[in-house]
């Protein structure tokens, strides 16, 4: 009875200790990820250069959302891997470039890893989301608030050039030809991550980044 008692509370602190890893450490980590990459980008821009290879993969946009403060500023990584996701936004191979005609869909963490959107369920229709590259910042608007979406994380649709909700009446993006748009997908619990959360936006105005 003394061993398994031992065992048990053995397991129940190791349990613990994975937890407290996911969401802290996971966190802090990310985070300084996300950091470096927003240097490396700045330092890749201010030598002439479009994007900054990393240990975790290639950015080479930044993301920024008012809603989520002034000094909120994510780096967008090119593919959607555990490593990507780990240092901030991924972008969906085959999917839009920035201000493209197309569909620009980002994937990023809702819990640990940096957690970038986090605040998915306070975004609001008409909230700003700025893709911010080396020459030029898109400003789009989103049509759709962050919790207005839940999907299967096999609905690849949300993820077309021009995402068609196969539900009658469900929330899609203007059905437009040759629409600019953007796409935030996210978990949408906290604790199992077998639904996405989604969120669509459409390119309102272009201006010159301050890094060029």
């Amino acid at each position: 009875m003394v061993i398994a008692g031992v065992v048990l509370i053995a397991a129940g602190l190791g349990l613990l200790g994975y937890v407290g890893w996911e969401y802290g450490g996971s966190n802090l980590i990310s985070r300084h990820r996300q950091h470096e990459g927003v240097q490396a980008l700045q330092r890749a821009w201010s030598g002439g250069r479009s994007e900054a290879t990393t240990d975790w993969g290639t950015a080479n946009a930044l993301i920024r959302i008012p809603r989520f403060g002034s000094s909120y500023e994510v780096p967008v990584y090119e593919g959607v891997g555990d490593s990507v996701l780990a240092a901030g936004f991924g972008h969906f191979p085959g999917t839009a470039g920035p201000g493209k005609v197309g569909n620009y869909a980002l994937a990023g963490h809702r819990v640990t890893h940096g957690e970038p959107l986090r605040g998915m369920p306070d975004l609001r229709v008409g909230d700003e989301v700025d893709v911010v590259t080396r020459k030029r910042t898109y400003v789009y608007r989103l049509v759709t608030a962050g919790p207005d979406l839940v999907v299967p994380f096999t609905a690849g649709w949300v993820v077309d050039p021009l995402p068609d909700n196969p539900e009658t009446g469900g929330v899609e993006p203007p059905q437009k030809k040759g629409q600019r748009l953007i796409t935030l997908t996210t978990c949408s619990e906290l604790f199992h991550t077998d639904n996405r959360m989604v969120a669509f936006g459409v390119l309102e105005a272009t201006r010159a980044s301050r890094t060029s």
